[in-house]
């Protein structure tokens, strides 16, 4: 099954890739859509959605900054099979430029906030929500500690989500960590491939 995926991920194109994506986020905004009328009456769990608190910019960001500074550290000392995601993330970041990213991971944050943590964790509870979460990024499957680190960051969000009572915080918070690694994969990857061809240089 592995191989099957990476098989079919690398015969996709960069552009057919990104239009997978942009579909996946736009299904999952019509499922909360349709949720939204089915378990709530006037989609009243928008009522959790304040983007005026203060505690969008004081404990949303800062929680997003403290994620990515973790993740990069693990990069930095783990085997890089361990970050394996059969090189989606790389060919979704590489080429694109940073409002590009900006937007990637805006309109993830809200598609997936929206519906896994103001319906799903609303309706079921935090830890179904963060298994439903953790699955519905299959290709983390495949690898047995990224599915340990989108489950323990889902659960991480939901905490973050209970205890703030606020969408719009776990909406930045999202977007920060997306936003942010996707630079630091784009750029990290370019760094990389300057070096890799400055030691055959040399060598």
């Amino acid at each position: 099954m592995k191989y099957r995926y990476r098989e079919l991920i690398n015969g996709l194109s960069d552009k057919e890739l990104l239009f997978h994506l942009y579909m996946t986020q736009i299904i999952l905004l019509v499922i909360s859509f349709i949720l939204g009328i089915l378990l709530f009456e006037h989609f009243s769990f928008l009522n959790h959605l304040y983007w005026l608190d203060f505690k969008v910019i004081s404990i949303g960001i800062p929680m997003g900054l403290a994620v990515v500074i973790v993740d990069i550290i693990l990069m930095k000392w783990l085997p890089s099979s361990f970050y394996d995601d059969g090189g989606l993330n790389e060919r979704l970041f590489r080429n694109k430029n940073i409002l590009h990213i900006m937007m990637i991971a805006a309109i993830v944050a809200l598609s997936e906030e929206l519906l896994f943590r103001g319906i799903i964790q609303t309706k079921v509870g935090l830890i179904l929500a963060s298994i439903i979460f953790a699955i519905i990024h299959y290709r983390y499957l495949f690898n047995w500690f990224l599915f340990l680190n989108i489950v323990l960051l889902s659960f991480f969000i939901g905490i973050i989500y209970q205890w703030t009572n606020n969408l719009a915080v776990t909406i930045i918070m999202h977007f920060i960590i997306d936003f942010l690694l996707g630079i630091y994969i784009k750029y990290r990857r370019r760094i990389n491939g300057d070096e890799e061809q400055e030691g055959v240089l040399h060598e």
